[in-house]
């Protein structure tokens, strides 16, 4: 049975972007990218909202000759995955490798998480609350920003009660702080 990791990038204060929608504060060092690429090997399949989609998707072509290794890696990583995309008006699958669904079904997602090994990453802050309420969310990783942002999309939804368990910390040179934390059952 997989485990459902929900992982951002957040601001201190708990946003993935700020009021604007912007996320350039959030762009990984060289250290914590190759951080992200190794959790994220064993993850074969990713569910993803279609905003997240659209902001992941440049990892198609990402990733060639002449980027930098842990860029050329993560490139790697991202195709070799499934990925499901829950949208209401995306037509066609955009990339190989590329399932859309028109809405979110946790009965659909129970039985994804019993049928594969490894892990299974979701993205997107939307999807992500419609999973965390579902309670199929077995993991969050946050990868704290020393930045405060001031309002805009939050990490996790308000009104969301959840006991989690720190189960692994790791400080980066530039400041950023990576907490893994388990749902508490």
């Amino acid at each position: 049975m997989a485990d459902l990791i929900y992982t951002g990038i957040t601001s201190l204060d708990g946003y993935l972007a700020d009021s604007n929608g912007n996320f350039d504060w959030s762009a990984p060092d060289e250290e914590v990218h190759a951080f992200v690429n190794d959790l994220e090997r064993d993850a074969g399949t990713y569910l993803l909202g279609r905003r997240m989609y659209d902001v992941m998707s440049v990892w198609e072509t990402l990733g060639g000759p002449d980027d930098p290794p842990v860029i050329q890696d993560y490139g790697r990583i991202w195709r070799a995955a499934d990925k499901i995309v829950f949208s209401e008006t995306l037509e066609l699958p955009p990339a190989p490798r590329t399932t859309v669904r028109r809405s979110f079904d946790p009965a659909a997602v129970r039985e994804l998480k019993a049928d594969t090994s490894g892990s299974i990453g979701i993205g997107g802050a939307t999807l992500a609350a419609a999973a965390l309420r579902a309670g199929l969310v077995d993991e969050c990783r946050i990868f704290l920003n020393p930045v405060a942002v001031g309002g805009g999309l939050r990490f996790l939804p308000d009104g969301l009660n959840l006991r989690l368990e720190l189960v692994e910390e790791c400080r980066f040179g530039n400041g950023v702080m990576y907490l893994r934390y388990r749902m508490a059952r």
